[in-house]
C-alpha cells in the first residue's frame, strides 16, 4: 500500500473518528506502514459503535445500508456501508466469482439467508448484479425447501449453486434420498463458512459434474476480505488489489507472520471503507500463507474454534482431521462438538451426522483414532478428572445451526454458567 494512501486512511480515521482518534493516541503522526498502527481491541472497537452516541463512525449515518452479523462468535454486530462502498465492494466480490468459475449465461439459484438485516443473500445477488459476465441470477432464498430447489436444478436448468455449505448440503442430501443426480450443476460455489472434506463425499454424490470453489472471503464485520484463488484447494484466497490488505499475525505476539505454512490470526485492512473504518481488525479467522511473497494464504478455521475439556484442547481442524482420515466409508457427513459438564466433571460428545446408517464398529475406531492423536485425553480420562470421549451419530439434519445464518455451530457449551 502506497505510503501517501495509508496516511489518508489513517488521518481521515483519527480526525473523524473518536475511536480512533482515541486508539492512534500515541500514534507518530507520519504514519508510513501498517505496523505502526496497533491492531484493533474488537471490545473496544464494538462498544464504541452504538445506535445512540458512535464514537467509531467518521460520520453521520444518513445515507446507509446496515448489515447485522450472525452473532456466532459474540453478539451481533451491525456494519453500516455508504452508497460507493457498498458498489466497490459487489463489483470487486462479482469479479471474485468470475475467477471462482462464473461463466458467461450461467443459471444461478442464490441459496443464502435473507431477511433481519443479514447480508448474505442481498450481498451475494448484487455480486451477481455487478460481475463483469452476463449470468441468469434466480434469487430462491435459504428459506425454501429443498423439494422446491430440486424441482428449480431439473426444470430449469440451473448451472451454479450458491449457499451456505449446510444448506448446499442439504439439498444434496434431497437429491441422494430421492434417487436423483443434479447432471446440471457445474459449479457450487459456497460461503458464509468453510466447506469442509466430511461434507464432500455428500456433494459429490449429488452434483457429480460440479466443481467446487469459494465464493469469496468477507464477513459483516470485516467486510470485504479475499478473492477466491482457482484450482483444488477450496481454503487458498489473496486480497482484492487495491482494496483490501490482508496479514496473518501471532495469536500471542502480535508480530507479522511472513513464513508460509505458520498459522496465525488474520488481520484485515479495508483501503475503500471511511463511514466504519476498518484499519487492522482481527477477522476472526486462523491462515497461513502458502507463498513466501505473502499473497495466497490458506484458511484454517475460526481463530477461537475448538473444544477444551479440563486441560485438553480439542481444536475443530485437528479432530475432523482424524475423523475423515478414520472414516474411510465416508459415513460422517458433518461434526460439531457438544460440550457438557455431569457428575462433577466435564466431558465432550462429537456429534456426528449421516445419511448412511455408519457400521456399529465406527464408533469405536473412532474414538480410538482421536485418543492417538490426543493422548492427553485418555490419560485424563483414566485419572477421573473428565469423562471418556463419546460419540453420538444423528441424522445431518439434525446437527445444530445458526437459526439466523444456516451455518453449522462447529462448537456447543451446554455447562452450567455458574
Amino acid at each position: 500500500m502506497p505510503a501517501k494512501a495509508l496516511q489518508e486512511l489513517v488521518d481521515l480515521a483519527r480526525n473523524h473518528s473518536p475511536f480512533y482518534a482515541e486508539a492512534y493516541r500515541d500514534v507518530p503522526r507520519t504514519v508510513s506502514h501498517l505496523t505502526q498502527l496497533p491492531i484493533v481491541d474488537q471490545d473496544a472497537f464494538w462498544a464504541a459503535n452504538r445506535a445512540a452516541d458512535n464514537r467509531l463512525l467518521t460520520g453521520p449515518l444518513s445515507d446507509a445500508g446496515v448489515y447485522k452479523s450472525g452473532g456466532t462468535t459474540g453478539a451481533p454486530k451491525l456494519s453500516p456501508w455508504t452508497r460507493t462502498e457498498h458498489a466497490e465492494a459487489l463489483t470487486a466480490f462479482g469479479a471474485g466469482m468470475v475467477r471462482a468459475g462464473l461463466k458467461p449465461g450461467h443459471r444461478v439459484a442464490n441459496l443464502f439467508r435473507a431477511g433481519e438485516l443479514y447480508s448474505g443473500f442481498l450481498f451475494i445477488e448484487g455480486a451477481l448484479h455487478h460481475a463483469p459476465v452476463d449470468n441468469v441470477r434466480l434469487p430462491v432464498g435459504g428459506a425454501a425447501p429443498n423439494e422446491y430447489i430440486a424441482d428449480l436444478i431439473t426444470g430449469f436448468g440451473v448451472h451454479v449453486l450458491a449457499g451456505e455449505p449446510m444448506k448446499l448440503t442439504a439439498v444434496a442430501e434431497h437429491l441422494v434420498a430421492h434417487g436423483q443426480v443434479a447432471e446440471s450443476v457445474e459449479l457450487l460455489l459456497f460461503g458464509g463458512d468453510l466447506l469442509f472434506t466430511d461434507l464432500r463425499p455428500l456433494l459429490s454424490r449429488a452434483f457429480p459434474k460440479a466443481a467446487v470453489s469459494s465464493i469469496g472471503y468477507a464477513s459483516v464485520d470485516a467486510g470485504l476480505v479475499a478473492s477466491p484463488v482457482p484450482g483444488d484447494d477450496v481454503r487458498l484466497h489473496e486480497a482484492f488489489p487495491d482494496r483490501t490488505l490482508v496479514e496473518i499475525v501471532d495469536s500471542g505476539t502480535g508480530e507479522a507472520i511472513t513464513v508460509p505454512g505458520v498459522p496465525g490470526r488474520v488481520v484485515v485492512t479495508n483501503l475503500f471503507r471511511t463511514l466504519m473504518p476498518i484499519i487492522r481488525y482481527p477477522a476472526g479467522d486462523r491462515a497461513e500463507w502458502v507463498d513466501a511473497d505473502c499473497r495466497q494464504f490458506r484458511l484454517l478455521g475460526r481463530s477461537d474454534e475448538g473444544g477444551r475439556v479440563g486441560i485438553v484442547s480439542m481444536p475443530t481442524e485437528d479432530v475432523r482431521a482424524v475423523l475423515v482420515a478414520a472414516d474411510p466409508g465416508r459415513f460422517i457427513a458433518g461434526m460439531q462438538m457438544v460440550q457438557r459438564r455431569w457428575d462433577g466433571r466435564d466431558g465432550l460428545i462429537l456429534r456426528l451426522g449421516y445419511t448412511d446408517e455408519p457400521p456399529a464398529d465406527l464408533t469405536e475406531r473412532l474414538i480410538a483414532a482421536v485418543y492417538a492423536a490426543r493422548p492427553t485425553y485418555p490419560e485424563e480420562a483414566a485419572a477421573g478428572v473428565i469423562h471418556p470421549l463419546a460419540v453420538e451419530w444423528v441424522p445431518r439434519s439434525e446437527l445444530v445451526t445458526n437459526p439466523r445464518t444456516g451455518k453449522l455451530r462447529q462448537v456447543i457449551d451446554e455447562r452450567p454458567k455458574n
